[in-house]
């Protein structure tokens, strides 16, 4: 097996657009073939890609580490190294996703909606893949192994191209994902990793319709924009995670405490971390200070509004642009509201769409929250840290679109595929 080294400089030397041409040929006739798989085909090549990467688990390492410390080199942030970072932790949830990808119901071939017309005919609907995914990713080694899963299990094939920052970390990976499709004899080609980071490489994945038939961005603003104004190829965005907690008056203070430092502490780097913190000034006094404390014990750097500044000691006046920021980095901006629906009018103005949560135990606010917010998630009484595929049970996801169409939300198996109209008759003409 070739080095990654190698791998990479024999790409680095080649045409870009006759490369990406290639890669491209060889997804289209490879999702010809991995949508015919047998289920049981899918699932061993899946479970055969875990056990190599556990196998392999000191090589990707090193690799890791590889990337961390060009990364340190070039002058990466806190939140893009932590991205970056393989951690004990989710190198064994990247296996485990492996697994539960293999576990869950495969959607291809399912039938649906199966009804009588008239006429004698059967009209339905069946599950169908996508064809050719283009997934463009930032950061995380991790989503290799999660866009490459489910785009197996869900009948496509995937051309990856994540950022030249895990170039080695990703390149170990595909290595161990080709094993996995070589040893259940499905063919290799159904997942390909671009061995280059020459960003010309993501212009043209982007503009060849004739092989791709979907485009999945995943990163930070400025690729969204680029990728959705430059694509000639439909595409499901990933937008940034402009998320809110709504502490409302008649919330329950142990949870609301317990949920604002969670939604904020847990991690910083992630799309799903709470970036703005609204508060009922029925519960500010009550809640506001103790707050500041374990936000001041974390590391976080509160931005309040003149009513939260007076409650948050050693919080900094926020400015207009702070509701409008995805921080990604220990800094929350913090504004007292007077009621539910001014919360809500907040959180119309600039949210991103991503995932907002509420903590109240009234349930006619509950309701009118889940009702009335339009964000592909929206929570009662829960952390926002939970938007998440593998929280949701879809076993891994391959982003989390913010779009009305074709999917919402967290994208698994079901929002990889399509549906087409199928009839079942006994000879029946029209007349």
């Amino acid at each position: 097996m070739a080095s990654n080294d190698q791998t990479l400089a024999a790409v680095q030397g080649e045409d870009i657009e006759s490369y990406m041409t290639q890669l491209g040929q060889q997804a289209r006739q490879a999702a010809r073939a991995v949508a015919k798989a047998q289920t049981a085909q899918k699932n061993a090549a899946l479970l055969a890609m875990a056990d190599a990467i556990d196998a392999q688990r000191d090589t990707i390492i090193q690799a890791n580490a590889l990337d961390l410390a060009n990364g340190k080199n070039k002058g990466l942030d806190s939140a893009m190294l932590d991205r970056l970072e393989l951690t004990p932790a989710r190198f064994d949830n990247m296996i485990e996703g492996l697994k539960q990808v293999a576990s869950l119901p495969d959607p291809v071939g399912e039938i649906t909606d199966l009804r009588f017309r008239p006429t004698g005919i059967q009209v339905g609907k069946m599950r169908v893949p996508l064809g050719v995914v283009g997934m463009i990713y930032e950061s995380r080694p991790n989503v290799t192994c999660e866009a490459a899963s489910l785009c197996l299990k869900s009948g496509n094939a995937v051309i990856l191209r994540g950022g030249s920052e895990s170039i080695h970390s990703n390149q170990a990976l595909a290595q161990c994902i080709q094993l996995g499709l070589q040893s259940a004899g499905i063919d290799q080609n159904a997942v390909q990793v671009v061995a280059t980071t020459d960003r010309a490489a993501v212009g043209r994945l982007i503009t060849m319709p004739e092989y791709v038939d979907v485009i999945v961005p995943r990163g930070g603003k400025s690729l969204i924009e680029r990728i959705s104004a430059d694509a000639r190829v439909p595409v499901i965005k990933h937008l940034d995670g402009n998320c809110h907690v709504f502490i409302d008056d008649k919330a329950d203070l142990e949870k609301a405490f317990s949920i604002a430092v969670n939604a904020k502490t847990s991690r910083y780097g992630t799309c799903n971390t709470m970036e703005t913190l609204l508060v009922g000034e029925g519960v500010a006094q009550a809640v506001l200070p103790r707050l500041a404390q374990a936000y001041r014990e974390a590391g976080v750097e509160v931005r309040a509004c003149a009513k939260a500044l007076l409650l948050m000691e050693g919080s900094v006046p926020a400015q207009q642009s702070d509701w409008e920021t995805e921080y990604l980095a220990p800094i929350l901006a913090v504004k007292v509201v007077a009621s539910l629906d001014e919360a809500m009018d907040h959180i119309a103005r600039y949210s991103s769409a991503h995932t907002e949560a509420i903590v109240t135990e009234d349930y006619s606010r509950a309701q009118r929250f889940l009702r009335e917010v339009d964000s592909s998630s929206v929570m009662v009484n829960a952390s926002t840290r939970f938007a998440d595929g593998f929280e949701y049970g879809l076993g891994a996801e391959i982003g989390i679109s913010t779009d009305k169409l074709h999917a919402r939300g967290p994208v698994g198996l079901e929002g990889l595929t399509s549906q087409k109209y199928i009839v079942l008759g006994d000879g029946q003409i029209r007349v």
